[in-house]
């Protein structure tokens, strides 16, 4: 069977949506809120284009989600204006991403729906995080039995698949002539299929609670959450900046991080033929806060799930952050390589495995500092981004260097890397074996480690996470107010 790709995925998904009325209400309703909500105060601009994408989407006029087009029927702009040129429709979106980003991780979604923009394309991803409660026509006592058990349906896997809506019971009006037999048996069956759709949604809730009830030794309650998250300290998401990445390819130059804090993005300009510096430039400059398509999921999931736990919790770019910003106590959590994320060079001295770069293949690998036996001193991927292979990323609990705070690095030689690490960090019944086969108590006395895994790739997506090895980089971590 086929699979569609990410963009034909969404559009399948908004048309399902597009089925029914109510599910349409529902969406309308969570875009006002989320327009009405402080994220988009001041920024009627993002708030139009948040609304334009997702009514274009729910009409299903996908063809008018491109940049050109709605930098005409948006914004106004001439049919021939320069999209090069002219990146408004491109800032917009980063704006919106960055202000959804920020409304959900202060509201969360209570109504179960959660829109988001991934890169790469204008089409909305609209997720339904819980199955809608069922229909009423199933009795209002078997309602709301559905409803508490729907009401922990964890969103932790990703989109809940919907269970088809019992069938309703037509209107019959019962009379005492000769028809009344068969009215009354056509009643009773059309209540026994309802009846019988009703168990079966039941047991497809019950199937999630289960899972959920699995899930919620919650991550929150064991290693490194228990560390990252205190009421005495703040934690800070930093996103990565996929930007670099592709200057980075033009220009031939790995950046360091010192050249980053200093925002010499080119090091070498006078190296680049004209054409190159300007396009580099370009990119520079079109996107500034944006992060990895990948990113957005894993931080939305980590603010919501610090919410109620560390003192704040917020998400920035990693190029609006200094190094000034990095010298405190606070906690940080920082997605991507070096390589896409040179912050993340600062805690190398602490790691056993590094990311490195490979210009003859032009991809990132991981290097053994320390191997240990039956460890190979190089990790190198057979697939990179959007390929078909395995490959490989860390999740890594370091100290701040000089400071109190702790640092979490989830990270991979690609973006489906990074990914992997995100799902592996969120998911409890799988980190905390792999801790204990390390030598860590989960919910024991707080350790630095690091996890290097195997992943299999294939169209981006990640899946057959493994481990393999584990080091214990320090010992008992001391808590300091």
């Amino acid at each position: 069977m086929s699979s569609l790709s990410p963009i034909g995925a969404r559009e399948a998904d908004i048309a399902r949506i597009a089925e029914s009325d109510s599910a349409v209400a529902s969406l309308r309703q969570h875009l006002k809120e989320i327009v009405d909500g402080t994220a988009f105060n001041g920024s009627h601009r993002s708030a139009q284009f948040l609304g334009y994408i997702v009514e274009r989407a729910i009409a299903g006029d996908f063809e008018s989600l491109k940049e050109r087009v709605i930098g005409v029927e948006l914004f106004g702009r001439s049919p021939s204006y320069n999209t090069g040129e002219d990146a408004i429709v491109r800032v917009t979106a980063s704006d919106v991403r960055k202000r959804l980003l920020q409304h959900y991780g202060t509201y969360g979604s209570s109504s179960g729906l959660r829109i988001s923009l991934p890169l790469g394309s204008y089409v909305p991803e609209i997720a339904c995080e819980q199955p809608p409660v069922l229909a009423e026509s199933a009795g209002a006592g078997a309602t709301a039995v559905t409803t508490d058990v729907l009401e922990h349906v964890s969103a932790l896997q990703g989109p809940v698949a919907l269970a088809p809506e019992p069938t309703r019971i037509p209107d019959a009006v019962v009379t005492a002539d000769n028809g009344l037999a068969e009215t009354r048996s056509s009643v009773r069956r059309w209540q026994l299929i309802a009846l019988l759709l009703l168990i079966g949604n039941l047991a497809l809730a019950g199937a999630y609670l289960a899972r959920t009830r699995r899930a919620k030794d919650t991550p929150a309650n064991i290693l490194p959450w228990t560390v990252l998250f205190t009421p005495s300290r703040a934690t800070h998401v930093i996103t990565s900046d996929p930007t670099l990445v592709n200057v980075q390819e033009i220009t031939g130059v790995e950046l360091s991080v010192s050249d980053y804090a200093n925002h010499r993005y080119i090091p070498e300009p006078n190296k680049l033929t004209p054409d190159e510096l300007r396009f580099s430039r370009m990119l520079l400059g079109g996107d500034t806060s944006s992060a990895a398509a990948v990113d957005t999921p894993i931080a939305a999931n980590i603010v919501a799930l610090g919410r109620n736990t560390a003192r704040s919790i917020d998400v920035h770019a990693a190029r609006s952050i200094r190094l000034a910003d990095l010298k405190t106590d606070d906690n940080f959590v920082f997605l991507g390589s070096p390589r896409s994320d040179p912050w993340v060079s600062l805690f190398n001295n602490q790691l056993d495995f590094v990311f490195a770069f490979d210009k003859n293949s032009r991809q990132e690998f991981i290097r053994n500092v320390h191997p240990r036996p039956n460890e190979l001193p190089t990790y190198n991927p057979t697939a990179q981004g959007w390929a078909t292979g395995q490959s490989f990323g860390i999740l890594a609990f370091v100290q701040n260097p000089d400071q109190n705070g702790q640092v979490l690095l989830l990270a991979g030689a690609s973006g489906e890397g990074t990914e992997a690490a995100g799902k592996l960090a969120m998911a409890p019944d799988r980190l905390a074996p792999l801790l204990r086969t390390c030598g860590i108590q989960p919910s024991g006395s707080p350790q630095h480690f690091e996890l290097l895994f195997r992943f299999s790739s294939m169209a981006g997506s990640p899946s057959d996470i493994s481990l393999v090895a584990c080091h214990i980089l320090s010992g008992q971590i001391v808590q300091r107010p």
